[in-house]
């Protein structure tokens, strides 16, 4: 079946994902979902039943619910996602093994075969209470967050801000007089670092946010918090910590997602391109409910680019 992103596909079995294209080497797929919008017992035991032991024991040791709900959710997102790939394999979501990293990011464990070679396909998930996301690139590792718009915050921003953010960033926040504000462009900015650490293969442990500053350069020169030209935009890392080999050779995607979220990529640049003119993130967006529907909602108001 060719997956083109033309509105909702609805299918019926759970034995027959839409195989989809692999990403071009330039272009990164999010897919998400709302677990609110799962409610069908039955699916939700349907998920279960593509987890493996391990992942199984995990989820249902959980006493809370919604926390059993959103680890089942999550684990079957990033399964069924990556087994949409596999066009000249039957690799099922059930199937898929996975091992982590030094750092504990979770990556595919591929078994090799003489007939059938593993795809250089990298993943990376994010999730909050109302959102969960799937990020999937070819040959760049990718790092992802989503983060609630509305997000509340345990302390004050600027004491926030101080604890975790460089210096240059903590200026930038001080210098809104608009509380809102200041929150809307604090949490913007906290996903595109926890994207970019988690592009890294790292933990937040491993390359804490204040040895690296994240900046909008633009045409008019603009710091981030005050740049009102995000479509001329890109976002840069600035790294100071020698120790931390931390690099700049990443470029980022920031978006309004779903109109609750922020949503921030972070993926390799191509080291082929010369020059300072970095070529924009190809991206697509699908929400999806596994085994029932996926719509393509790249292009809607779902999805709105804010800056990279």
């Amino acid at each position: 079946m060719k997956f083109q992103c033309l509105g909702k596909q609805l299918f019926n079995s759970s034995a027959n994902l839409p195989r989809i294209q692999l990403p071009s080497p330039m272009e990164a797929h999010l897919w998400y979902i709302i677990p609110s919008e799962v409610q069908s017992q039955s699916l939700l035991n349907q998920y279960a039943e593509i987890l493996s032991p391990c992942e199984k024991e995990i989820v249902f040791e959980m006493r809370d619910e919604e926390l059993r709900k959103r680890a089942l959710l999550a684990r079957a997102l990033v399964r069924t996602t990556i087994a949409r790939y596999q066009i000249n394999s039957h690799v099922s979501p059930r199937s898929l093994k996975f091992i982590k990293n030094v750092h504990g990011k979770p990556e595919v464990d591929w078994q090799h075969c003489e007939q059938w070679r593993p795809l250089p396909l990298h993943f990376n998930i994010s999730h909050t209470s109302s959102l969960i996301a799937c990020g999937v690139t070819v040959d760049s590792p990718i790092g992802i967050d989503v983060e609630k718009k509305n997000r509340r915050l345990k302390h004050n921003v600027m004491s926030f801000a101080q604890r975790y953010f460089s210096k240059h960033e903590v200026q930038v926040l001080s210098a809104i007089s608009d509380p809102q504000l200041q929150q809307q462009e604090f949490i913007k900015l906290w996903t595109l670092k926890e994207a970019y650490v988690k592009a890294l293969g790292r933990g937040f442990s491993d390359a804490p946010f204040k040895t690296f500053t994240i900046r909008i350069r633009s045409a008019n020169k603009g710091s981030f918090a005050g740049n009102s030209n995000f479509e001329a935009s890109e976002i840069v890392v600035d790294s100071f910590d020698d120790s931390m080999d931390l690099t700049s050779d990443w470029k980022f995607v920031l978006m309004d997602l779903a109109g609750s979220h922020y949503a921030a990529i972070c993926t390799k640049k191509d080291s082929s391109i010369q020059g300072i003119q970095i070529t924009p993130t190809k991206l697509t967006v699908w929400k999806t409910i596994p085994f029932v529907h996926d719509e393509c909602v790249s292009g809607t108001a779902a999805v709105v680019i804010i800056s990279g």
